[in-house]
């Protein structure tokens, strides 16, 4: 629970048939400029807490940066909300497209992508691990059991880096985007490897989603929630396994279905 990104605020609730009063807890709403190189880059609209490593989640999946040695320096400076960046490379040239959608093709197939810069970034996952059905059930069952913040404000989104029998770290924000980024930060600024990880996510599995879980290298999502379509497609060109509706001891696997077994097996990699 981070008390950073809770406040309270006075409510009337109406329950049978009458009105009370009392102090509700609210998810804060934090603006967060990133300015690099001396330039305004992009404005987001976030939670504040572990803004360093959603900075750095944002310049990677941006294609600013490839690792946390690409950066010289980051300083917050949380009352005026900036966040000011200075990297070891010059910016793109200022024509590089930002909201031009792309239709890319690699391996033979056709990739539709929003964004040019995730054509940059997304990656084929090339190696990937065997999970077992009931670490599917254990790693969303711990993750659960650490959503403190969304069960007292119910306006929030987290994401997870897991090993197979562990969540590593948890980032919580109003931003399911901005939470895959912090997650994405802390691997890089921690030089954490990406070999035989997961990602369980709190919210609906959709393009974007996948998209970024991809540029992290990561080969596995996992999460109670159901994927779009599009989603689907880039699982299965990407070669993203990809898990849905993780609830009581039930599970829907879309993508990738020989990397989840009923019973773990001996060989877990292929």
């Amino acid at each position: 629970m981070d008390e950073n990104i809770v406040g309270s605020w006075n409510i009337h609730r109406y329950h049978r048939g009458a009105y009370k009063e009392f102090e509700d807890d609210i998810a804060i709403e934090f603006a967060l400029t990133v300015v690099v190189q001396g330039e305004e880059y992009a404005t987001m609209i976030c939670s504040p807490c572990a803004l360093e490593e959603l900075v750095i989640g944002f310049l990677a999946s941006e294609a600013l940066i490839i690792s946390y040695e690409d950066i010289n320096s980051i300083q917050l400076d949380l009352e005026a909300g900036f966040a000011y960046v200075e990297l070891s490379t010059d910016l793109p040239n200022k024509s590089y497209g930002r909201t031009k959608r792309f239709i890319g093709s690699c391996c033979g197939k056709s990739r539709e992508f929003y964004f040019d810069q995730d054509v940059k970034t997304a990656k084929t996952i090339m190696k990937k691990h065997i999970l077992s059905v009931q670490e599917v059930f254990s790693l969303m069952d711990t993750f659960q059991q650490h959503s403190n913040d969304f069960k007292r404000t119910g306006g929030v989104h987290q994401a997870a880096i897991a090993t197979r029998h562990n969540i590593q770290y948890i980032a919580v924000d109003i931003g399911r985007h901005n939470a895959l980024d912090k997650v994405y930060g802390y691997l890089l600024k921690n030089q954490i490897s990406r070999r035989e990880k997961q990602i369980v996510f709190s919210g609906r599995i959709s393009s974007e989603v996948l998209v970024k879980v991809s540029k992290m290298g990561i080969g596995t999502l996992l999460s109670p929630s159901a994927p779009t379509d599009l989603a689907l497609r880039l699982a299965e060109d990407l070669n993203i396994t990809t898990v849905g509706f993780i609830r009581q001891n039930r599970l829907n696997v879309y993508t990738g279905q020989d990397y989840i077994q009923e019973k773990p097996s001996l060989l877990d990699t292929r």
